[in-house]
Formats: C-alpha cells, structure tokens, sequence
C-alpha cells in the first residue's frame, strides 16, 4: 500500500520570503478573506498549503498589474457564484488584468470575473462570417466599403 505523504504546509515567514510581501500584508490579505490560509493551528497560527500559495502568488500579481484589492475580492465573490465548483478562484483559474478587467480562462473560454461576460474573439469563426457577407454581398456592386464612401466624402485639399 502507497504511503501519502501530508502536503507541505508553510509558515507565515517562509510565505514572506517566497513571495516578497511584508508580514503585514499577508496578514492583511488573510484577516479580509482575500487569501485565507488552509489550515490554523491549535496555537492561531496560520499554515499555507502549495495551493493558498499560488492565490497569494495570483492575487498579487493582479495588484502588482493595478487591479484594486476590492475588485480582486469582487471577482472571487462572482466567480463563485458563476463557477460553484471553484473553491479558490485564484489557485484554480487562469486570472489576467486587463486595466481593472479581471478575466478568468476556464475550459478555452476567457470571460469577465465580475460578469460572466465572454470575451474570446474566435478569429476562425469571424473570419467565415466575413467571408459569407463578402459572397452575400459580392453580387450587389452598389454596396461600397467604408473607405471608399468616406473617400468620395472628402473635398479636395487646396493646393498652395
């Protein structure tokens, strides 16, 4: 019979020095529920499996990008909600910022965190649209691209 090992479990210091966050800041993160650590000893003190470490790892790189720590627990709240077999949204889901856009990639789909919004543009797919509108529309010569109509707009420069 296989023996499991018990995960490795990380002191508040050793999660400091691996990420490059002060002491104060985790604490932080961990008392507004933006990262709770998995486990807390009888004793109080916190213990990080690998897992809190890579949302500790996300979520400060979402902040380090300029996304506020608010619109981070926001995201977490909704991708519950839109995700309910997600239990740590930054440990388990690919998270980019995009301004104050968090968008989160599951399965091949990047959506809005907040929304649930689709944002993946199917070149592929858009690519045939355009070309069943150019068969469509390759019959009627009085159709005129935009920039052949704002062209015929346009006056004349004035020479000097």
């Amino acid at each position: 019979m296989a023996h499991e090992r018990a995960p490795h479990l990380y002191r508040s210091g050793e999660v400091v020095q691996i990420l490059g966050i002060s002491r104060r800041q985790l604490q932080y993160w961990a008392q507004t529920d933006l990262v709770r650590p998995t486990v807390q000893t009888q004793g109080g003190h916190y213990r990080y499996r690998f897992e809190d470490l890579v949302a500790l790892k996300a979520a400060k790189r979402l902040i380090d990008a300029g996304v506020s720590v608010q619109r981070i627990r926001t995201s977490i709240r909704a991708l519950k909600k839109i995700l309910p077999r997600v239990r740590k949204p930054l440990a388990e889901l690919v998270l980019v910022a995009t301004g104050d856009v968090v968008l989160a990639f599951r399965e091949g789909t990047a959506f809005e965190a907040v929304t649930g919004q689709e944002w993946v543009l199917e070149v592929a797919q858009f690519e045939r649209e355009i070309e069943t509108w150019r068969r469509k529309h390759a019959a009627q010569p009085h159709v005129r691209t935009p920039r052949a109509a704002s062209a015929r707009r346009r006056p004349a420069r004035a020479r000097r």
